[in-house]
């Protein structure tokens, strides 16, 4: 998602600093972000594409945290784990400027319960961009308990300028989208396991019978069976119910590293 979020903002002008935690992530960031430039321009109607090689100008690599003290606003894009993300946004909180807003790209987490870690919560506001973030015309922006008016229209203002729309929703562990998403990825996945169809017929009926663009075993092999999981378990432990209890084989799959696209095979096969 860091990526894709990158590559969003380069492409519609704006100068980014993309941080990860090691040389080796940083340059498969790099390459991913090349491959794609060239990749939609192919696949969406765009008079006057941004060439990989200006998109790639506009953005800074880096694996310190300091290089951000002069930045206004950040997209954090770190796994669904709360103890993954709490050091981050602690660290963030010291380095940043105090107008700087904190845009926590998430799935299931509260809002509310981030921005509770920084100084700052008036300035912390939930941007859930959708995979991949350069191709989805929508964004769920989120209203944490104590998001300031003036962190919206700016956010919002923001996201104009990327040519995106956005909508504004109240927190909520998995907000609108995830919320039912992950509802029915979960379902699916039970289906499958219970020998109901095959993972092919399973999306080809939600493709040809509701007019989905991707079946849900599709759409969770293209989020990652492992982030599915993370919010699922966020869900689970958020509202105490066992509509939201994660399906045996995802787990299964997910320790076997069966994760979807990004490890070659998940429901279905990409080698």
């Amino acid at each position: 998602m860091g990526v894709g979020v990158a590559h969003l903002f380069a492409e519609n002008g704006f100068d980014v600093t993309l941080h990860d935690i090691s040389a080796p992530a940083i340059e498969r960031a790099r390459e991913l972000i090349e491959r794609n430039a060239r990749f939609y321009c192919l696949i969406r109607p765009v008079e006057k594409p941004a060439s990989p090689e200006e998109i790639l100008s506009r953005i800074t690599f880096t694996t310190d945290l300091e290089s951000f003290k002069e930045m206004g606003f950040v997209v954090e894009n770190a796994t669904e784990r709360f103890d993954v993300k709490r050091p981050i946004y602690e660290a963030l909180d010291n380095i940043c400027p105090d107008d700087c807003i904190f845009a926590v790209n998430t799935s299931a987490i509260s809002i509310t319960r981030l921005a509770g870690l920084t100084g700052r919560p008036g300035n912390v506001v939930g941007v859930h961009f959708m995979n991949p973030a350069p191709l989805k015309p929508l964004i769920e922006v989120v209203r944490g308990v104590h998001t300031a008016t003036e962190t919206l229209e700016t956010t919002r203002g923001l996201i104009a300028r990327l040519g995106k729309d956005s909508l504004v929703v109240a927190d909520s562990p998995g907000f609108v989208t995830n919320r039912v998403l992950m509802l029915t990825i979960n379902e699916a996945i039970f289906l499958l396991s219970e020998g109901v169809a095959r993972p092919d017929e399973i999306d080809r009926l939600f493709k040809e019978c509701f007019g989905h663009k991707m079946g849900p075993l599709q759409t969770a092999d293209l989020i990652g069976l492992d982030t599915v999981l993370l919010s699922l378990e966020v869900l689970y432990e958020s509202f105490n119910d066992s509509k939201y209890r994660p399906s045996p084989l995802l787990r299964k799959m997910v320790y076997a590293g069966l994760l979807g696209e990004k490890s070659g095979r998940g429901f279905h096969n990409y080698a």
